[in-house]
């Protein structure tokens, strides 16, 4: 897809408007935080998070590694 996006000012900042159909793309709605990444073929712009991605799948594997000390824990 490509699509040309115009550039507004924003107080003293400037932004882009994202067009309803690719905010649902996105599935972001007003609010919501969106990761820019530069890679090798330019500027990726995406809902997900590679960072929080890593820290979850850490957290997942340690809850499993320590289920029952954890359910320990938890009583």
């Amino acid at each position: 897809m490509t699509r040309k996006l115009k550039l507004t000012a924003i107080g003293n900042s400037t932004g882009v408007i994202l067009p309803k159909d690719l905010l649902e793309r996105l599935r972001v709605s007003r609010g919501d935080e969106l990761m820019v990444l530069e890679t090798p073929d330019g500027i990726k712009l995406t809902a997900f998070d590679p960072e929080f991605s890593r820290q979850m799948e850490i957290a997942e594997r340690i809850m499993r590694e320590d289920r029952d000390l954890l359910r320990k824990l938890a009583e």
